[in-house]
């Protein structure tokens, strides 16, 4: 069994869609990065890449690559798994946390959820989301980004644990 965990952050905009774990929220802002700049896809991502050891997200997709402008993190998420796939792992459980002021995500969790599991091929009972607010503190409490971090653990198919 392994363990990553990795945390994203990202401006908010306007003129940009709000887009997190892969749904995308009626809002004024978005967030601002080359891809759709999903916090909580890019983490949950990247904790994945960690537990398999191939270091992090931007060596797989780069930021400095045409490739990956504007795509979807749903199709990064659809990469990722490809990974697992290819050195036999599969996902025991991810619990991931996103940090914004406004919108309220309690009306999109279970969504969000649903998109990860299937993704990831995997049950939806693996997949945790949770949001919180920063109390009005730091830039996330003003209003002016969002955070997300995620935790995983993956196994090889045939191991039991």
């Amino acid at each position: 069994m392994r363990i990553g965990q990795s945390k994203d952050i990202h401006r908010l905009v306007e003129g940009r869609d709000l887009i997190i774990g892969g749904v995308k929220i009626p809002f004024e802002k978005g967030l601002l990065g080359h891809s759709d700049a999903d916090v909580l896809l890019h983490a949950i991502i990247e904790a994945l890449i960690g537990a398999m050891g191939l270091k992090d997200i931007g060596t797989h997709f780069s930021d400095k690559s045409d490739e990956f402008k504007d795509i979807s993190s749903l199709i990064l998420l659809d990469r990722t798994y490809a990974m697992l796939e290819e050195r036999d792992y599969e996902v025991v459980n991810i619990d991931s946390l996103i940090v914004i002021e406004k919108p309220k995500m309690a009306p999109y969790i279970d969504q969000m959820a649903d998109n990860i599991a299937s993704h990831l091929h995997c049950s939806r009972d693996k997949i945790n989301v949770k949001a919180t607010c920063a109390e009005g503190m730091g830039f996330i409490g003003e209003g002016d980004g969002a955070m997300a971090e995620a935790v995983c653990l993956i196994k090889k198919k045939n191991e039991e644990y």
